[in-house]
């Protein structure tokens, strides 16, 4: 589980690509290695990935052919910036929502709106993910916790506003027309949708 406040965008130093399956590594700052040992959850781009090699400062990552085939981690390469946050302790401060690092779909940025002090992101999401998104609701967006400030069902559209900060310290800033980031809707939204369609449906069934 994760918060969906990003700790930093950090470049892989190297992706090693096998049959079926990905190595991906990256270099963290020592505030960010504690505590951390092999087989702990890291949030990669908002995907939950299992450390599988730790060599000081280097940790490394295997990214299975779904997860390449349904996130943008398979179309990563060494250099890249990828959003990274550690799994949430008990206790700790939920800044954003709660985020499970299952990637529901990939959504296209159509838009980029840059004024002097902020920056609006518009996205195209695959329909089947329509129904989970609300204006003014969260929607994690490379793992990243954010509000949709503007949503349109009919064109499956939505945007997002990022403060400077938010651009200072996520890959987002990095990102333009065409790119793809990953996409999480809200849980509790999904249980409440997904429950009224299943009650309305065995209700109007009879």
């Amino acid at each position: 589980m994760y918060t969906g406040i990003v700790h930093g965008a950090y470049p892989l130093t190297s992706v090693i690509r096998k049959t079926g399956l990905s190595q991906l590594s990256l270099e963290l700052p020592q505030a960010l290695l504690e505590d951390l040992s092999i087989g702990a959850s890291v949030g990669l781009d908002g995907v939950c990935m299992t450390v599988t090699e730790i060599k000081g400062q280097h940790l490394s990552f295997d990214a299975m052919q779904e997860t390449l085939t349904l996130t943008t981690l398979g179309g990563l390469d060494a250099g890249d910036l990828v959003n990274v946050e550690r799994s949430a302790k008990q206790g700790a401060e939920i800044g954003g929502h709660n985020i499970s690092g299952h990637i529901d779909g990939c959504a296209e940025i159509i838009a980029v709106e840059q004024t002097e002090n902020n920056c609006s992101l518009h996205f195209r999401i695959p329909p089947q993910l329509t129904k989970y998104v609300f204006k003014k609701g969260f929607i994690g967006v490379n793992g990243c916790s954010l509000t949709v400030a503007d949503y349109q069902r009919s064109e499956a559209c939505f945007s997002v506003c990022l403060i400077p900060e938010t651009l200072r310290v996520t890959n987002l800033g990095q990102k333009g027309v065409g790119d793809w980031v990953n996409i999480e809707v809200d849980r509790q939204t999904q249980v409440i949708v997904d429950t009224v369609e299943r009650v309305l449906a065995e209700r109007y069934s009879d």
